[in-house]
């Protein structure tokens, strides 16, 4: 006799760069096996891509995950950890009044939202002819090329795979970066001045992030501080 099959609740979550609303459940123990295989590795990209590969599954594969902007993936993520392992998470994070005294704060999950700077816009105009129109780095942006994190280094790669579209006003000439090779457009990169780079690093800056302010009382001073939790990592220290 086959043996019973156990029912898993579903609940849905609204897309933050869409507004389009989804159905998700939680992971299995079989998932969470994946995840933990991913962390003991200790590798950001093996994580990267166990997260790719739940989200996709506790989606019902519905989505195209990979293609999705890394902060929406985040959010649905930390939504299906919610619900697999409970909606207060415990971080043990360092006083930074006194930065040595260990803290246990706990986190409500169902609060934390994906927070926008205010003025944001994926249009960056370089001269008074030329623009280009960006679009968010994705699981797959780090995922296939092993970057973890936006930094100094790897700024060039990363813009370069953002890049959707060059465009001239004066000409009405559109260039497609997928027309384009990496190589290419990293050059095209290169030309630009100090100030027109500095517009483009302004679009990562303040593009929609996993963001949470929490309080944090330290025992042995008292002093409060509040700290501001970013990306999905810092949600599970």
């Amino acid at each position: 006799m086959a043996l019973p099959t156990i029912n898993t609740p579903t609940y849905e979550l609204e897309v933050p760069s869409t507004g389009e609303t989804i159905k998700y459940r939680p992971f299995l123990v079989k998932e969470e096996k994946i995840l933990l295989i991913a962390s003991e590795s200790g590798k950001q990209t093996d994580i990267i891509n166990a997260i790719k590969e739940i989200a996709t599954a506790c989606t019902f594969g519905k989505l195209k995950i990979g293609r999705m902007p890394m902060f929406d993936v985040e959010y649905i993520f930390l939504n299906i950890r919610a619900k697999s392992v409970g909606e207060v998470s415990e971080l043990p994070l360092i006083a930074p009044d006194d930065k040595k005294t260990r803290v246990v704060v706990e986190v409500d999950l169902s609060e934390v939202k994906i927070q926008e700077t205010e003025g944001h816009t994926n249009k960056i105009e370089l001269t008074d002819e030329m623009g280009i129109y960006m679009q968010y780095p994705t699981v797959d942006t780090f995922g296939k090329s092993g970057m973890t994190e936006i930094t100094a280094s790897n700024m060039l790669e990363v813009i370069s795979a953002c890049i959707r579209q060059i465009y001239d006003k004066k000409g009405e000439e559109v260039w497609e970066a997928q027309d384009s090779t990496k190589k290419e457009l990293v050059e095209f990169i290169e030309q630009l001045s100090s100030k027109q780079f500095g517009n483009i690093q302004e679009f990562f800056d303040t593009m929609p992030k996993l963001k949470h302010t929490i309080t944090v009382k330290n025992p042995k001073t008292k002093v409060e501080t509040d700290v501001v939790l970013s990306g999905l990592s810092d949600f599970f220290v």
